[in-house]
Order: structure tokens, then sequence, then C-alpha cells
């Protein structure tokens, strides 16, 4: 292999030294003496941005490990398999009796591959590459894909809500009858939630997918996700802004969770979102959509939806700690931020050295809500002194709005009107069960370990 091949590959100095020492290259099916073991596996391209001291094996299993050099004492070469990272294409099937369904991408990882030189993802999304990467999306429905943006998720924001939203009210005009919308995890619920406030009582379902795990390994959840979610867009009676995710550890169903009730709960988990103080919509499996709840909006035949796409990119989360100080506040103020939602601790409270912040705050006209960081319950704020002490300085409380989805609603109120009572009352009436009358008794449920009721009751799920 020249040179050039090799500083393609990542491979320089040390590592580049081992693989000339033992007469093997990038794509060698080798098996590797160490002192910690054998291992058998093929010789991995590596990030140019790696260092030269790990081989990259990816295991018959299909997971990667980096053994260090130093470790090496023998390398024997077995074969040589070089992967093509082009994923194969095929005509997707299109029959009249399937419903149809847009595919709209952001970016994410769903039916991808990953390139081992770069490290970056190289994604499937023509109905062709859908096809040959998820065959069984032909039995479900007629694909149609376009890209919006090939972005990581951390970097959609108002510009990229509000080109969504006008997209999925182009499609609904156009007569689709279920869209899906690929999107990485990180800020899913984020834009789910916008999206529930910028696309108002769609006729058909609208789904937001993505995966926690590249489809190049065997515990991947990104084709069974793509699957749950064209089942739900194709056949679902729910026309609501959705997320379709792992409902469980195993490969058993995906649950379906309103936009302004999910959150992602876990870095790493594939069942990482989870419905907060609530119960999700439904269940989906390749078999269907079982829902948990009849009160939410039904598909029809009609091409009626509200586009609301408005955002005023002025406003500010602020998580608060204790010890804050004012400054924090006053930055906002000084930088022209038109809105402040604060995630409280407890029944939503903050200390007092702040207090003078929020009085200016509000002064200049900037609108502040409070939320409460706990996550599942409602702010109460008439309770304790303090509570009441923020009320009557102008702190405003959203019952029981998660904090991301309390920032998603007044950033997109203040892009409507700059009327603070009217921005009160816009935030203040539930649009799409951001606000809930009430928590149902199993809304609030964490599996804590250790607890008998909690591990008798895995042993029965998990025989």
């Amino acid at each position: 292999m020249s040179d050039a091949q090799d500083a393609q590959n990542g491979y320089h100095g040390v590592s580049l030294a081992t693989l000339r020492r033992f007469g093997v290259d990038v794509w060698s099916d080798v098996e590797i003496e160490t002192s910690r073991g054998a291992f058998r596996g093929i010789i991995l391209p590596r990030s140019e941005f790696d260092d030269s001291t790990h081989l990259v094996l990816k295991l018959k299993t299909g997971y990667n490990i980096g053994i260090e050099i130093r470790t090496i004492t023998a390398i024997v070469e077995l074969g040589k398999t070089e992967a093509h990272y082009k994923i194969p294409e095929k005509d997707f099937p299109v029959s009249p009796e399937k419903p149809s369904v847009t595919l709209l991408g952001t970016g994410g990882t769903i039916a991808s591959r990953l390139d081992y030189r770069t490290g970056a993802v190289i994604p499937a999304f023509s109905p062709g590459e859908l096809y040959g990467a998820v065959p069984e999306l032909a039995d479900i429905c007629n694909l149609t894909t376009e890209k919006l943006f090939a972005v990581f998720s951390e970097n959609m924001g108002p510009q990229e809500y509000i080109t969504l939203a006008k997209a999925v009210g182009a499609e609904i005009e156009a007569g689709v009858d279920g869209i899906v919308i690929g999107h990485g995890t990180d800020t899913m619920h984020h834009t789910a939630s916008a999206l529930a406030f910028m696309v108002q009582t769609p006729p058909v379902p609208v789904v937001m997918v993505g995966s926690q795990r590249s489809s190049d390994r065997p515990s991947s959840d990104a084709a069974l996700n793509l699957i749950y979610a064209m089942t739900t867009a194709a056949t679902s009676d729910i026309a609501e802004v959705m997320v379709c995710m792992f409902g469980s550890t195993s490969d058993e169903y995906g649950l379906l969770h309103r936009g302004t009730r999910v959150r992602k709960m876990h870095s790493s988990y594939r069942s990482t979102f989870r419905t907060i103080g609530d119960i999700p919509l439904a269940a989906v499996t390749r078999a269907g959509v079982r829902p948990f709840r009849s009160d939410y909006n039904r598909r029809r035949d009609d091409r009626e939806v509200g586009i609301h796409p408005f955002f005023e990119e002025r406003i500010s989360l602020l998580y608060y700690y204790p010890n804050m100080h004012p400054d924090i506040i006053d930055s906002l103020v000084d930088n022209g931020y038109k809105g402040i939602v604060i995630a409280g601790t407890g029944l939503g409270h903050v200390n007092k050295s702040i207090y003078p912040a929020i009085e200016r705050a509000v002064s200049a006209g900037v609108a502040i809500y409070m939320t409460v960081q706990t996550l599942w319950g409602y702010v109460h704020m008439f309770v304790y002194d303090t509570g009441r002490d923020l009320m009557a300085k102008g702190v405003i409380p959203t019952e029981n709005m998660l904090p991301e989805v309390a920032y998603i609603k007044l950033g997109w109120a203040l892009g409507q009107t700059d009327d603070l009572d009217r921005v009160q009352e816009i935030m203040l009436t539930a649009i799409c069960s951001e606000i809930t009358e009430r928590e149902p008794h199993d809304g609030y449920l964490v599996f804590q370990g250790g607890m008998p009721e909690i591990e008798e009751f895995l042993k029965k799920v998990n025989r």
C-alpha cells in the first residue's frame, strides 16, 4: 500500500510501522496475538485524527475494538475483504394500493453506514438506497424522499424549524398519506415541540424518527425504528406530531410520543425517549399501531392544516443552580433577549440574590417564565414565600410544561407578537398537550434497581 493510501486510511507513526512489520494492510482479515489474548477480525481504517498507538479491528460480532500496539506479539493474515461504502440501491417497488409516505431528511444516522476512514456517516436516503438497506419498507408504503438539510441535530435551530414546518405543509397539501422526518436524536425533542406548535391539526401522521446506534452495528435500532415510523405514517389513525423510537431495550416494539411531552433521557440506550408526566400515545410493531389512549387527533381525508412558522431567536433557557449570580440575567437583558425560561428547583424556586436582576429584566420588557427542573410535576409558586415573591416580580408559572418545550413555545409566541399580555395568553393556553390538566397515576415511573417491587417486575418481563 502506498504512503498516500496509508495516510488516507489514518495510519501513521507506530501504527503504520506495526502493519508493515507484520506484513498486513487495512482490510486484512487477521488473527492478532496480544498479551491480553487473541483476537480475530478485519483491520479497519482509522479516522485521520486518531492516535498512532492502536489498531482498530472489526470483530465477527460486528463490534469494533481498539488494540494497543504495545500489547501485540504476532499478527497472521488469513485473507482480505475490503468494505464498500456505497449502500446498495434497488428500484423501489411502487403499488397503487399502498399509501404514500414522504421522508424528509434533516440529518442523523437512520439507515446509514460509517466511513471508517473519516469517521463520517454515509446516509442511505434515496428510495432506492433505503430499499437496499431496509427492503421491508416496500411492503409498507410508496416512498418518496426529500433532503432538506444534512446537519447534526445540535445544529438544528429556528430557521430549520420554520423550513421544516413549511415543507410538512407542502407535503400535506400535495396529498401525501403520511410524513416521516429523519432527525438526529440529541435535539429531536426540541424539533418535535417546535413542529407541534408550527404544524397544528394535521390530517395525517407526522412522525419524527432517528437511531441511537449506526446501521453497521449489530445492535442498531435504525432499521426497526424506520419500519415502525413508516408503519405509523402509512397506517396509523393518529394524526399528530410524534416521535417514534424504541420502546424497550429489546426489539419488541416502538413507542409513539407526543411532540410536546417527550424527552431524550439517556445518552446511549436505544429506548432513550420517554413521555414525561403522561403516558405515550401508542405502541407500534411490524403488525401495526396499538393506541394506549383515545384523546388524540385522528386522521382525516381533507388537506387542511395550520402552519404557523414563527420564532423569535433572542430567548434563553436558564437551568437554575445554587449561588447563581444576577449578572447572568443582566447579560441576557443587555444583549437584547426578549424572553427567559427558568428551570427552577422544587416547585419553581431560585435564590434571592437574583431577584433584583429579575425585576430589572421584567421592567425592561423581558418575558420570564418558570418551569421545574424535576421534569415531572407542576410549577406551584403559591405554596412558599419564594414562589409568591417571584410571581409578584413578574415571573409567570407554566404548569407542567417541560423546560425545553417552554423554551420552544416562548420563542414561538414571541415570534408572533411583542404584546406581553398576548404572549402570556399563548403560553398558558394548551395547544397540543404541552400543558395537561393532571398527570395520570402511571405518568411517573422510575425503574430504580434494588427496590423489591421493581426487581420482582423485572424478573417477570426479562425471562
